[in-house]
């Protein structure tokens, strides 16, 4: 093999790698907190892991949820965390707060009903397994190479489900969970469940003893886990999974010991897949009184949809609910919140001889009863034009990957849809379900089809589609631009920092949208940001110099317009969620930041506004604050987010020079309006964590100030 010489990279190369991986001032990281949860109205000690966790506190999105060091043990990050008897079952994010900012967020499970257990080693084998017990919860920690083993003693006729709860707490584990008699024979075994967690339901034949045992899929080690081994009733799915706004519903509620609960005679569900039979029970549901179109409202973080961590929800407007069992809350379920009347599937519709036939507009919640099950409608549409599809499975945690196929009357597969959705850098929005438009014509009859793309079927294989005119809209969500791993959004004191924006315009939307901040703390500062019909783009905040430190959360708020009428919707928040996979991100409550002690530099133009003629060019001056004395070096810019209508020319800052003119240009087809723009510097700075030590070259990355560039048609357009 020849040889291969490798040259020596110059400046700018590794400058232009630098905007992939940046080797920042310190950003705390979260890994893990160990133990995953605990039980409402108890106190536990946890632990925590990370880097640039200096000085930690550890904070929560739910003010019932507290937490101080533990006495003696604060090198070891150790903590006691109080969760009031009130707070809700449900997932809550916590945050490292230290002295260098604001951590990205781990998931913490709360519980009610069950006794939390810490896993004793060692319990590798049957011989040392560990005793517990029905309605417990089991925080573990996989052993590397080896495995964990409990034992549970049940009665003949019991019904137990043991739900292993990792992945969808921003754990990287990938159990497989196995199920023995007391010899060692295998009863059950389970794996990739829910996303890549494991979940048995299992009735005992016999009195005696029965082992669990809990391993990584390769064996890794110190991988924490929460162990639900429960006889209580457990859902399994839902059906319809839409409702309209302001109207209630009666919904059938499927899974397992329903029977056992006030849920009136959980009666038996037939024709199920399933090893042991699903029951069903009826409940009434209204839309709680904040569920709106347009928004999300979740008492689970919804992070079970698939193997890696997704941001499905993105684009759903919907809300969850918790079925009450004699006040014993269930597992949350997903809603699609309709604007317009929500019809059920109706069998048979197997074939295009036998289609369902649908109101129009359509919505209809459906489900794929049996594998190989094919959904057909039959449909005519109101007038010629365009008109908007969207099938919800994977927003909604169906299982499903349907594909819908449209045939006209001739008997012809004139259009096909399938997945959509962005995948941005951190963010991963890219969905299993289909959406688009597709042009119809007033005298034809259609036929359409749902299926699922593997043949799949069973309750967990739903799906909600939705056609009808288009009505545009937009969904913007924010997710926090560090790299290479997860972290918060830091402010440092006199200068800037942002977050990537990822907007997807619904139904042909394009219309400007107008980005504002709320419940912003002293010191802090935003400016609207416009965006022009993008996909994408960045909302800077900055701070003033005496800017006091800072941890909590504030409100991002995205306006637009439809047929002259305002549309508010809120920004939703992401996080990412693992350093070795780039696009893996879940939704957060709110948008949390901190603000720190002061910045290298600061970038501000030295204008807020710059007009621009289409198809001309404008200059302005960009002034550079040296805040660190021990700054002089040189500073590059580099482009964020930069619009497709907008070009510039980025300058140098030489050692020592404060001000620079950066040329804008506006596309000779740039449509007329404003433009919010900002731009990145980037230098080499002098920099240690700890007085005294010798300070190194630390790459620093940070936005300027953003101008609005107004851009002109030209004469006589």
């Amino acid at each position: 093999m020849q040889k291969i010489n490798r040259p020596i990279a110059t400046f700018a190369f590794l400058l232009a790698l630098a905007t992939i991986a940046h080797a920042e001032l310190p950003s705390p990281r979260f890994d893990r907190i160990n133990p995953l949860g605990g039980a409402a109205g108890t106190t536990i000690e946890v632990q925590l892991s990370g880097s640039d966790i200096d000085e930690p506190r550890l904070v929560f999105d739910h003010p019932g949820i507290t937490a101080r060091p533990v006495e003696g043990k604060e090198k070891d990050k150790r903590f006691a965390v109080k969760i009031a008897a009130d707070v809700p079952a449900g997932t809550y994010d916590a945050r490292v707060a230290g002295k260098w900012g604001l951590s990205n967020p781990r998931l913490f499970a709360v519980s009610h009903g069950l006794a939390d257990i810490e896993e004793k080693e060692t319990n590798n084998d049957i011989g040392t397994a560990q005793p517990i017990n029905v309605n417990s919860a089991i925080n573990g920690q996989s052993d590397g190479n080896d495995q964990d083993v409990f034992r549970v003693s049940l009665k003949k006729g019991d019904r137990v489900t043991l739900d292993c709860q990792s992945a969808r707490l921003d754990v990287q584990l990938d159990a497989v969970m196995l199920l023995l008699a007391a010899d060692g024979k295998q009863l059950a075994s389970s794996a990739d469940y829910y996303g890549r967690d494991p979940f048995i339901d299992f009735l005992a034949p016999a009195d005696g003893d029965y082992l669990v045992v809990i391993h990584d899929l390769s064996y890794r080690g110190g991988l924490p886990y929460r162990l639900v081994v429960s006889n209580r009733p457990h859902v399994e799915s839902a059906f319809p999974r839409a409702i309209q706004v302001g109207q209630s519903a009666e919904i059938a509620i499927f899974g397992r010991n329903l029977g056992n609960s006030p849920l009136a005679g959980g009666k038996l569900a037939s024709g199920w897949p399933f090893d042991l039979p699903i029951q069903e029970a009826k409940l009434s549901l209204s839309p709680p009184a904040d569920a709106a179109l347009g928004a999300y409202r979740f008492l689970e973080h919804p992070t079970g949809h698939s193997g890696a961590p997704t941001a499905a929800t993105c684009t759903l407007t919907g809300f969850q609910f918790r079925p009450d069992v004699g006040g014993q809350p269930l597992n949350a379920m997903t809603m699609l919140l309709a604007g317009s009347p929500v019809t059920t599937e109706s069998e048979p519709n197997d074939t295009i001889e036998t289609p369902q036939p649908l109101e129009f507009p359509a919505m209809v919640s459906g489900r794929f009863d049996q594998p190989r099950d094919a959904d057909w409608y039959e449909f005519t549409v109101p007038e010629n034009g365009q008109y908007a599809l969207d099938v919800y499975c994977e927003r909604i945690a169906g299982q499903a990957d349907p594909y819908v196929v449209f045939v006209d009357e001739k008997g012809n597969r004139f259009q096909e849809l399938d997945d959509f959705g962005h995948r941005m850098n951190a963010f991963d929005g890219h969905l299993r379900d289909p959406s688009g438009m597709i042009n119809l014509n007033a005298k034809q009859k259609y036929h359409l089809l749902v299926q699922d793309r593997y043949r799949r079927g069973g309750p967990r294989y739903q799906y909600v589609l939705s056609l009808k005119k288009p009505e545009p809209d937009f969904f913007v969500a924010a997710i926090h631009s560090q790299n290479p791993g997860p972290g918060g959004l830091t402010l440092r004191a006199g200068s800037a920092a942002h977050f990537d924006l990822v907007i997807h315009q619904s139904n042909g939307y394009k219309a400007p949208l107008t980005i504002t901040a709320e419940n912003l703390p002293p010191g802090v500062h935003a400016q609207p940001t416009t965006t022009q019909n993008s996909n994408q783009g960045a909302f800077v905040l900055w701070a003033d110099d005496d800017a006091p430190p800072f941890d909590g959360a504030i409100k991002l708020i995205a306006t637009g317009e439809r047929d002259g009428r305002k549309i508010v919707r809120e920004v939703r928040p992401y996080s990412r969620v693992w350093s070795d996979n780039p696009a893996s991100s879940r939704p957060m409550r709110q948008h949390w930041i901190s603000v720190r002690e002061r910045a290298p530099f600061a970038l501000r133009f030295t204008s807020e506004t710059l007009p621009i003629e289409a198809g001309q060019k404008a200059e302005v001056k960009l002034q550079l604050r040296r805040l660190w004395p021990e700054f002089t070096g040189q500073l590059s810019l580099l482009p964020l987010a930069l619009p497709n209508a907008i070009k510039a020319n980025l300058p140098a800052y030489p050692p020592g020079v404060e001000e620079a003119t950066v040329t804008f240009e506006a596309q000779a087809n740039a449509a007329p309006g404003e433009y919010t723009v900002h731009v990145l510097g980037q230098a080499q700075v002098l920099f240690a964590k700890e007085a005294g030590k010798d300070k190194a070259n630390t790459l620093v990355t940070l936005p300027s100030r953003p101008i609005t560039i107004v851009v002109t048609p030209k004469p006589g357009k």
